[in-house]
């Protein structure tokens, strides 16, 4: 693997004109672990859309690291491709902390991944009685457990949040690879 900056026509082909060198650098020193211990992530995102997958292809070199990716920004989406019950949708809220660690847990069952992500929570204007850029982010690691964080950005913005929530994300991940995920 080597990977580095996009300079020159490939920056334009990748996230990096819009994203703060610090994602980028955590997200290629989460991928560089991933590779020197043989272990895959899958993304299971519905407020960044495919964001979190997209940074992570990114990586020139680390295609083996990642396994896979599943949008599911509806509730439709999170009960058909990850298993979630529709009960569970509609009585925690699609954005809650049960659905959250519910996407990272069905993302692990549905892949070949050792570590699966998950995120859900309001990018943009939040439905009235809730609170304006919380996400709620899981991950899960095979034959392991599943930890769960709530970030509170505040009604900063949606491209803000997003990448605010990119940064969370992969904070969660290389810790969980730094503890020992299974090899």
């Amino acid at each position: 693997m080597n990977p580095g900056k996009k300079t020159g026509q490939g920056a334009t082909e990748t996230l990096s004109p819009a994203l703060p060198a610090s994602i980028e650098e955590a997200a290629e020193d989460l991928l560089r672990t991933c590779c020197e211990r043989k272990l895959r992530i899958a993304t299971a995102e519905s407020c960044t859309g495919g964001l979190l997958a997209s940074l992570l292809t990114d990586v020139e070199g680390a295609s083996h690291a990642f396994e896979r990716g599943f949008v599911v920004y509806s509730k439709a989406a999170k009960c058909e491709l990850l298993g979630l019950t529709r009960a569970c949708v509609e009585t925690c809220g699609a954005v809650s902390r049960d659905v959250a660690v519910a996407m990272a847990e069905g993302a692990i069952k549905r892949s070949h991944a050792d570590i699966a992500l998950a995120v859900t929570g309001y990018a943009g204007e939040a439905p009235e009685g809730e609170e304006a850029g919380l996400v709620h982010l899981a991950c899960a690691v095979r034959n392991g457990g599943t930890i769960h964080k709530a970030a509170h950005f505040g009604d900063i913005g949606r491209g803000p949040i997003r990448i605010g929530t990119l940064g969370v994300a992969l904070d969660m991940m290389r810790n969980v690879v730094g503890k020992g995920a299974p090899e």
